[in-house]
């Protein structure tokens, strides 16, 4: 039984899409898009209150001058990373959302078109 290698025009045998079958999106991707990522920036919000109210119930304190620092040191990353993963969804979300209304927009297929 031989099998034969696909060729490089049967987009269908090596299952990528070409662009140009593939389909556009649309508002809705953009509006579920969005909403998804606030979803997780608010979620991300209520971690990173946490883990503020947890620090500043029980703040590190060590008699050793290094391990002090390391705390402080894991303290402030630990809040900088949850405060950061809030902006970086939210900031998304927000990205998309404008895309959502500019897609509402008449002539925007036609931008889209153009390059």
């Amino acid at each position: 039984m031989h099998v034969s290698e696909p060729t490089p025009t049967d987009s269908s045998a090596t299952g990528a899409a070409t662009p140009a079958s593939r389909p556009r999106k649309g508002p809705v991707s953009f509006l579920s898009g969005s909403l998804t990522s606030f979803g997780f920036g608010w979620l991300a919000l209520q971690l990173a209150q946490r883990v503020v109210g947890y620090y500043a119930e029980h703040p590190p304190h060590y008699d050793v001058r290094f391990a002090q620092s390391i705390a402080v040191f894991m303290k402030t990353v630990l809040v900088g990373m949850s405060f950061l993963a809030v902006f970086t969804f939210c900031f998304v979300g927000l990205g998309l959302f404008l895309t959502f209304v500019r897609s509402l927009l008449p002539g925007w297929s036609e931008a889209e078109q153009s390059p």
